[in-house]
């Protein structure tokens, strides 16, 4: 089996069967959330597809400041606890503050790309902890490359270098733009999800792509799964655009083999990736309010190293 944290695509010189766009944010709770299915849906197509990120900007760096910090964090806090009770995610005990801007987070997850797709993976992982475990949202550049500090692979002057280049932010910027162009199946979606995924109105009275939507293109045609949504959903999408793509086998790994592998699981996601007894012998346990988060003893480690003092770290 290949890598399910390698980027998505075939061999050299083969053409994907079909293309996976997922819109996405690095502090988007509903992205979080969506972690446990979009991991066993990667996992599943076993780097066969090509999988491309497209940040969407959630917090843009023109948003109107709060008037009220203290009342916008409290109000927030209220709204990812209602998220996470939907999704069984964790959540941070105590969130510090709402996000400034996803600007930072989106450029370091972005640079991390040409690294490698593991890289890339678990970079992204850890930007999305630092508000949903951590409670302190990765807003700043220095915040967001200390976060990463320590991923294994990662070439963290090359990081610093092209998060600050123009290219990783024109490459952000046609994200952002990409995203407020969105198909039009999800202008008006009808779902039984919690949150359905239509496209949502901007301050600027455009639409963009709710987060997170995965758009799956092939020469047969596209399909859209906007939203929270159950796996069955994205892999009935994939059935319908390439029949037999999708592995029959199951994805779940021995539990410690499963740690090492991606690092940091939490409860949903371990019932759907691993197998066998739960916690394996040197797994570190994060607590938060939504349930734990299940950390490889070197990732703790590292963690530890990064980020001292801070819930992230355990």
């Amino acid at each position: 089996m290949t890598d399910p944290d390698a980027a998505g695509g075939p061999g050299a010189g083969q053409e994907p069967a079909l293309e996976v766009v997922e819109y996405t944010d690095p502090l988007c709770p509903w992205a979080w959330g969506s972690e446990p299915t979009f991991r066993r849906l990667r996992a599943a197509l076993d780097g066969r597809v090509r999988w491309r990120r497209a940040y969407c900007i959630l917090f843009d760096d023109d948003d109107d400041p709060p008037p009220d910090p203290a009342a916008e964090t409290a109000w927030y806090e209220r709204y990812v606890e209602e998220i996470c009770g939907h999704t069984k995610a964790p959540r941070a005990v105590r969130l510090s503050r709402v996000a400034a801007s996803s600007w930072p987070a989106s450029l370091v997850a972005k640079a991390a790309e040409p690294q490698g797709g593991r890289v890339a993976d678990r970079v992204l992982r850890r930007l999305r902890e630092t508000v949903f475990v951590a409670g302190e949202p990765a807003d700043i550049p220095e915040s967001a490359l200390l976060a990463v500090r320590g991923v294994p692979g990662l070439d963290a002057e090359r990081l610093r270098a092209d998060a600050a280049s123009d290219a990783v932010r024109e490459s952000v910027r046609a994200d952002r733009a990409e995203a407020r162009r969105p198909v039009p199946e999800v202008r008006s979606v009808d779902s039984g999800s919690p949150h359905p995924g239509a496209a949502k109105e901007t301050s600027d009275g455009r639409l963009r792509y709710a987060l997170p939507t995965l758009l799956l293109r092939a020469s047969g045609g596209r399909r859209v799964v906007p939203g929270w949504r159950p796996y069955e959903e994205y892999a009935a999408a994939v059935e319908e655009l390439s029949p037999g793509l999708l592995s029959t086998a199951p994805p779940a790994l021995p539990a410690d083999r499963a740690l090492k592998r991606y690092r940091s699981l939490t409860d949903p996601e371990r019932q759907v990736l691993t197998t066998g007894p739960w916690p394996p012998p040197d797994a570190v346990r994060v607590d938060t309010a939504g349930g734990p988060v299940w950390l490889d003893a070197a990732e703790a480690r590292e963690r530890s190293t990064a980020l001292p003092g801070t819930s992230l770290a355990p």
